[in-house]
């Protein structure tokens, strides 16, 4: 029997744990052997990059078996006095070196505290042999390589070797400008195409892209104004900030170069709303953008203004856990019950950008399975959800044939984006009534106006009662920075407020209630959002509520059973993040209305 080698033993002991199968280890060994002499590479290199073996399962074991140390950056305090050390040691080095540190997933870390001339460096394959050329350059004499995971190392990448824009470093040496003669009274096609072609407009539009996504921005806005100026602003966080303003150009032109990157919008077409989508690789992710261009009223009437706004669509934000979205307290117990019954409806409500979508896409992979059909009928497709079929809307099909032909496709799960009007609510009800799971949103306050909506729609009462499982009510809060929240002291509390807004002293006396400050890694304070819920579960009580209503639904009634029940306001949601320390009153008022 040939002796195993220590490479080999990186195989077996990945085997014996499940990372790889026994036809992968090997079909890894024949290509290491193929490599002979020459091989640059052990195993589980081979194992990650040539059959996509998981990252850090492989080199954790890797690490384990040439005794490197694993740092958790998690426990390590990275700050902003580590980055600058960080950046510091990077800053300097050559191009082709700062290459290979993004590249190959290598940093400095920080100075051995037992040995302060011993720079610790952490990796994400230890055993990468382009580990000493790059550690050369750092200008020390001893250093000590560890394992860390891919993923926390490169969150430190981005913070200080962050991803160049290619397209907008080629606008700084080009200057945008597009001539307009103040005699002009119609826009001329062909000058504008020529003064297109010329300037670097094409690289400040796919420019905003590549940084949209970066920024993780939900949203681009463009928008003309008066002088030959265009606006770019982008949303983050669900605030709008000013990005870019386009000087001495046609507005037209701006919009011309947008409609020509983009499918299903006609360029010449500036007198009425149109709807398309570009596709683009950034980053090594296939992100989708989503255009809206609708025509504006200007001061200047011989432009043609319009206002376009970009949808980011990043697959990578969709949540397919649904423990990740941050259901609380009952509204949690009461959305799982809901999805988990065999049939009825499941309502999500809240005015456009709460989430809805979000979370009826957590909550439809809660409950995907090969052995049902899952169908869904949403104008516009935002993400694509595996294990879903989703139905193409477009000239031949609307929304209202695809929600007629569906009950004859023999479904067991469904999503309706919206229940828009009467025809789509009462297919919606239906498909609950004959045995399907009904996923669909509402644009209603708060989940007991979801009720009286579909009474007004002309819905019966006794089919609202029986056919829905659950409506929920939801907003989206932004969240405190971690970096710089500040508590706020005891004696500094406005007791009052508080009080009137539904605190009791015990609160005030047992938690930290925060406020935000404001720094260079958030926006005044806040960084993030989460999810507030107010889940309305339909007891027998709440049905019982329903079905009695004569010319109106008592919707006073049905939020006094559901409070009965056990349901949290959305404004009790808020006070309960504000309690963790998650947001502030201020950001809990803003988006709640008193209970």
């Amino acid at each position: 029997m040939a002796q195993v080698d220590i490479t080999d033993k990186i195989g077996f002991a990945l085997l014996k744990k499940g990372v790889i199968d026994y036809e992968t280890l090997e079909k890894s060994l024949k290509v290491k052997e193929a490599e002979g002499q020459k091989n640059r590479r052990n195993l589980g290199q081979i194992l990650v990059h040539d059959f996509s073996a998981d990252h850090d399962s492989v080199f954790r074991e890797v690490a384990n078996l040439y005794a490197f140390r694993e740092i958790f950056l998690a426990d390590e305090h990275i700050d902003k006095t580590r980055i600058d050390f960080i950046k510091k040691l990077i800053d300097p080095l050559p191009e082709n070196a700062r290459t290979m540190v993004v590249q190959a997933k290598i940093l400095p870390l920080k100075f051995d505290e037992k040995q302060t001339d011993k720079l610790v460096i952490v990796a994400a394959d230890p055993t990468d042999r382009r580990i000493p050329l790059v550690a050369r350059n750092f200008g020390v004499k001893k250093y000590e390589v560890t394992y860390c995971r891919i993923k926390d190392i490169q969150g430190i990448i981005e913070q200080v070797v962050p991803p160049e824009n290619e397209f907008l470093k080629l606008l700084e040496d080009t200057q945008i400008g597009i001539e307009v003669k103040e005699d002009d009274i119609a826009v001329d096609e062909e000058a504008l195409e020529a003064e297109i072609s010329k300037s670097a407009l094409v690289n400040l539009v796919e420019g905003a892209l590549v940084e949209a996504v970066r920024q993780g921005c939900s949203d681009v806005h463009i928008i003309a104004k008066e002088g030959n100026r265009t606006e770019f602003w982008f949303r983050s966080d669900g605030s709008l900030k000013l990005w870019h303003v386009q000087e001495n150009t046609m507005p037209e032109a701006v919009a011309a170069v947008v409609k020509d990157r983009s499918k299903n919008v006609d360029r010449f077409e500036r007198e009425m709303s149109q709807d398309g989508f570009i596709q683009r690789q950034i980053d090594d992710h296939m992100i989708r953008f989503r255009v809206s261009i609708m025509p504006i009223v200007g001061v200047e009437f011989r432009h043609k203004f319009e206002s376009i706004v970009i949808r980011v669509l990043d697959d990578r934000k969709v949540i397919t856990d649904l423990e990740k979205l941050g259901l609380q307290g009952p509204a949690r117990d009461f959305f799982y019950k809901a999805i988990a019954r065999p049939q009825g409806i499941v309502i999500l409500t809240g005015p456009t950008g709460s989430g809805k979508s979000t979370t009826l896409v957590a909550a439809l992979h809660q409950v995907i399975d090969p052995t049902v059909n899952v169908l869904t009928v949403e104008e516009p497709v935002e993400y694509i959800i595996r294990g879903a079929r989703q139905l193409k809307i477009g000239p031949k099909m609307n929304f209202e044939l695809a929600i007629r032909g569906i009950l004859r496709h023999d479904p067991d799960i469904v999503l309706v984006g919206e229940m828009r009007d009467k025809a789509t609510a009462e297919i919606a009800i239906k498909l609950a009534n004959t045995g399907h799971l009904t996923f669909s949103t509402l644009h209603t306050n708060d989940a007991p106006s979801a009720v009286a909506r579909l009474y007004k729609m002309g819905i019966e009462p006794f089919l609202i009662a029986y056919a829905i499982n659950i409506v929920v009510a939801q907003r989206l809060i932004r969240t405190l920075c971690p970096r710089c929240k500040k508590p706020i002291a005891k004696d500094e509390i406005d007791r009052d407020v508080y009080l009137k807004f539904g605190f009791t002293e015990e609160d005030l006396e047992s938690r930290t209630i925060y406020e935000a400050v404001g720094c260079d890694k958030c926006n005044g304070g806040y960084k993030g959002r989460a999810a507030i819920h107010e889940a309305l579960y339909f007891t027998k009580e709440i049905r019982h509520i329903i079905v009695k209503s004569g010319a109106d639904v008592d919707e006073e009634a049905i939020r006094k059973q559901g409070m009965k029940d056990g349901m949290w306001t959305l404004r009790r949601s808020g006070i309960e993040r504000v309690k963790d320390g998650v947001t502030t009153l201020e950001e809990v008022s803003s988006a709640t209305a008193e209970d």
